[in-house]
């Protein structure tokens, strides 16, 4: 089990994720703090977190470094991870762990409800979510099989993970700048170098991440569309079109569009949520796009700054004199 930590500003939040996981029935064989380049707060928890291993990572800063820390240092076959900013419910790792008894499954990842600092955002579609890092529309209502799991709430056999090279450490959020899909590129790569294997998301495992309100505004919003789109066009770098937008497409050909005109029949009833929500996903969608095709682009440059094409004279034809001259 681990959970990772990088800020004392979350400490309460730290505190409470490692309170829910310990109440765990069953409790889980080991818990480990993984502390990203914070030695004062590793010394925090060192006398705060009895019963804890506190480890202090190694690897480069970010999410998928202190991931990765954890992952070589537990002891058991399957590691769970779950965010600082998340309480688990009742029952959560029993339900995420139960699919481990297929042979197939090699990641599962739970359901994320929001715990806002107030009312929900009138102005935030449900299709989302995935914004403040929770559930949102369009994910499976019961168990079911999917290409990767939310990273707050997940779990995967820890030799398969530590074998497909574990989290890729250009991905992933660092501090505050808010990228991802390290989980998701991370997935693909698990399924595919098992063939047959699944991830399962299993609703029922249910944990609550809290979400800031410095998260609850449009520039957040956009900002983070925005370096989606920039994650993606690093995954799809990685493991292609075919895996990494699959989710994407239905998601943009489906419920995005079921969700726009459904908003709309609230819009023309009179309800001035539904046109908020509508520039939501007009914004969003347009943000991530912008984000991906910028991110592909910028990739595009590097290859070629590193693969520079031959000048077009060293591509001519040879001189016909010179050829005879040689003969």
């Amino acid at each position: 089990m681990v959970i990772c930590a990088y800020t004392q500003r979350r400490w309460a939040q730290t505190c409470a994720a490692v309170e829910s996981v310990l109440s765990q029935e069953p409790r889980p064989a080991q818990v480990i703090l993984v502390i990203d380049h914070n030695a004062d707060l590793a010394a925090q928890a060192r006398r705060s977190l009895p019963g804890v291993m506190v480890l202090e990572s190694r690897e480069p800063p970010g999410l998928s470094g202190a991931r990765n820390a954890g992952l070589r240092s537990v002891s058991q076959p399957v590691t769970v991870f779950l965010d600082d900013d998340a309480q688990a419910r009742p029952g959560w790792l029993a339900a995420l762990t139960e699919p481990y008894r297929s042979p197939d499954v090699v990641a599962t990842g739970g359901s994320v409800y929001p715990l806002w600092p107030g009312p929900r955002p009138r102005w935030l579609p449900p299709p989302f979510d995935w914004v403040v890092g929770c559930s949102y529309l369009g994910l499976p209502e019961k168990t079911a099989v999917v290409r990767n799991p939310i990273g707050a709430s997940m779990s995967m056999r820890t030799r398969a993970a530590l074998d497909a090279g574990g989290f890729e450490t250009g991905l992933g959020r660092v501090g505050t700048t808010p990228l991802g899909c390290e989980e998701t590129e991370l997935a693909i790569r698990l399924t595919a170098s098992h063939p047959g294997s699944v991830v399962m998301y299993v609703p029922d495992a249910a944990v609550d991440h809290h979400v800031g309100s410095e998260r609850l505004n449009s520039g957040y919003f956009l900002r983070r569309c925005w370096n989606e789109g920039l994650s993606k066009a690093a995954v799809v770098r990685l493991a292609g079109s075919s895996a990494g937008l699959a989710r994407e497409r239905r998601h943009v050909a489906a419920v995005i569009p079921a969700a726009f005109f459904r908003d709309l029949r609230h819009a023309a009833a009179g309800n001035l949520d539904g046109f908020m929500r509508i520039g939501a996903l007009l914004g969003g969608l347009a943000a991530t796009v912008a984000g991906y095709l910028t991110g592909r682009a910028r990739l595009a440059a590097r290859s070629q700054a590193r693969h520079p094409a031959l000048p077009a004279e060293s591509i001519q034809s040879p001189d016909p004199a010179a050829v005879a001259r040689k003969e």
